[in-house]
């Protein structure tokens, strides 16, 4: 059984697939405080959540006919049988499932082989208050279906970001994304930032959902 505080269908606002229309399933609990953490609702032991079958999962992903499935949280990965759950959701033929994981949780828990598997793995820099627990070994793992995503609030984010890409040589690997605090750092920055250091293959986003519904809406 899986603890689940929403499930509904909107836009991915961030990663590869940002701006389709994905099922969302959110878990409850998290492992790590996060200074500027957008989901702590989620993270309190008293949250409400409804208890799920996988076999619930899978069926109302179903209902929705909505192909892209993002697991997130809190983190998702702390959940117990999660492995169990992404097996069965691959059954469906159909399905493509990204996992949104905090970077501080091993990914090699799960068989994410399958191409319609990708993780978006956080790197979370010194503005976080959490970059002590950071996986490095994980950021290793990625391929070009993954994403690694350097949530940056401010220049020192951006410097460290810079220096753990060219140390994990992550833009030969994967697909390096800088997502822009909400509030804290001018996207314009980034974008001058990124042209400085000629990072042609990074990619800037900003949380479409925060733009589009506001930053504390939920279920969006």
């Amino acid at each position: 059984m899986y603890k689940v505080v929403e499930k509904f269908v909107s836009i991915n606002g961030e990663g590869l697939r940002a701006g389709e229309l994905a099922v969302f399933i959110r878990f409850l609990g998290c492992n790590l405080k996060c200074s500027y953490c957008d989901t702590k609702w989620a993270n309190e032991p008293e949250c409400p959540y409804e208890l799920m079958s996988g076999e619930e999962i899978y069926a109302y992903i179903k209902e929705t006919g909505v192909r892209n499935v993002t697991l997130t949280g809190g983190e998702p990965l702390i959940q117990k049988e999660m492995k169990e759950l992404i097996d069965l959701l691959l059954k469906d033929g159909l399905l493509r499932i990204e996992i949104e994981t905090n970077g501080s949780v091993d990914v090699q828990q799960i068989n994410y082989s399958s191409e319609r598997v990708s993780i978006t793995l956080d790197y979370k820099g010194k503005s976080s208050l959490m970059e002590g627990y950071m996986k490095r070994d994980s950021f290793k793992l990625l391929t070009k279906k993954d994403s690694v995503k350097f949530v940056v609030g401010d220049n020192e984010d951006l410097e460290r970001a810079l220096s753990f890409i060219k140390e994990c040589e992550l833009l030969e690997k994967t697909n390096v994304l800088f997502s822009c605090i909400f509030d804290k750092i001018q996207p314009a920055e980034v974008v001058e930032f990124m042209k400085n250091n000629k990072l042609i293959e990074a990619r800037i986003q900003l949380q479409l959902h925060k733009y589009i519904w506001g930053p504390t809406v939920k279920g969006v």
